[in-house]
């Protein structure tokens, strides 16, 4: 069961292993974003692939994907996706104790030393934030700055998130796109204004765009910025998965790990400093499945991942992947 955010790239990821190792696989896609499944669906037909081994079934989650994770001869479900969904997903699947991996939210921290390379790093982190309009689970959303570089910080990542482009997708200069639906755009707009109530304050950004011609229905939003909030308030505890990211200081290493493990997320996390001692500390420290230093996105498609907390169940990748798929099964067998 694949989400709308990324539906070629994480629908491909689960097939892959499952049908290597010898499985047939039933695929959900989002019914928000479900054409590229369809064309997958076509070029798997045209390059042979037996009839009944990748099924690919459209419908809304509660009509259709209530039914899959019930269904008693269906024995693995692997879900991307939201925490509340994953909720439903393992109480209706527990019947028949269904294996489960689980790959949801994320509320990750982005940490920033004084040591950090800082030209590097708010470019990176621009990039971290508002991506694929900040609509991955993997996407930075609460930006922590020492505070002796606090405000040198602030005001470089102003200037670059100034110059993202908001349009059409298809063009080749944009790097903000519309959001996937009016209601998550009215999601992202509520935490926007709860934030003011919450005594942010929006440094930029956190209005609707005015757009021309074919775009001017667009559910487009302007890259946000937000400084002020308390780390226990809403919008720094609740996922919002859009261009929206919170911007605090912090005095040293103790108090930034206690903020960055102040959530019930632990997807990710990313840190920047020259001090690898310190790096290697501070990542032991987050409860997070991945951790970058003085980079993000950096992935080996090899390598585990998923999360903590409620950030998910289970690992993914490599071998990950095969052991999901997979039953292990030990034969023993005396011979005179």
């Amino acid at each position: 069961i694949s989400p709308w955010n990324l539906p070629l790239y994480l629908l491909t990821w689960k097939i892959a292993p499952a049908i290597a190792v010898g499985n047939t696989v039933i695929c959900k896609p989002s019914e928000f974003t479900s054409m590229t499944a369809f064309m997958l669906g076509n070029i798997l037909n045209e390059a042979g692939l037996p009839s009944g081994v990748c099924n690919i079934i459209f419908g809304t989650g509660q009509n259709v994907g209530q039914v899959l994770v019930e269904h008693p001869k269906i024995p693995a479900i692997s879900f991307t996706g939201g925490t509340q969904t994953a909720k439903s997903i393992i109480r209706a699947s527990a019947e028949n104790f269904k294996k489960l991996s689980l790959e949801l939210g994320g509320k990750n921290p982005n940490i920033i030393f004084n040591d950090a390379d800082l030209e590097e790093c708010i470019t990176t982190t621009v990039r971290s934030s508002f991506l694929n309009q900040g609509e991955i689970c993997l996407c930075g959303s609460r930006i922590f700055v020492q505070e002796d570089i606090y405000e040198k910080f602030l005001t470089g990542f102003i200037e670059q998130t100034k110059k993202l482009v908001i349009g059409n997708p298809l063009d080749k200069n944009t790097n903000i796109g519309a959001l996937v639906s009016e209601a998550h755009l009215n999601k992202v707009l509520y935490y926007i204004n709860l934030a003011k109530e919450e005594g942010g304050k929006i440094i930029l950004g956190g209005n609707r765009p005015k757009m021309e011609n074919n775009l001017k229905d667009g559910y487009f939003l302007e890259p946000t910025i937000i400084t002020g909030l308390n780390s226990n308030c809403r919008v720094m505890q609740e996922e919002i998965f859009g261009p929206v990211v919170t911007v605090s200081s912090f005095k040293d290493e103790k108090e930034v790990i206690k903020e960055a493990n102040n959530s019930q997320y632990g997807l990710s996390a990313t840190i920047w400093t020259k001090d690898l001692k310190k790096a290697h500390s501070v990542a032991q420290a987050l409860d997070t499945g991945t951790v970058w230093v003085n980079t993000w996105m950096m992935r080996d498609l090899r390598v585990p991942f998923g999360g903590v907390k409620a950030s998910g169940i289970g690992r993914e990748g490599g071998n990950h992947s095969i052991d999901f798929y997979t039953e292990v099964k030990n034969i023993c067998i005396k011979f005179n």
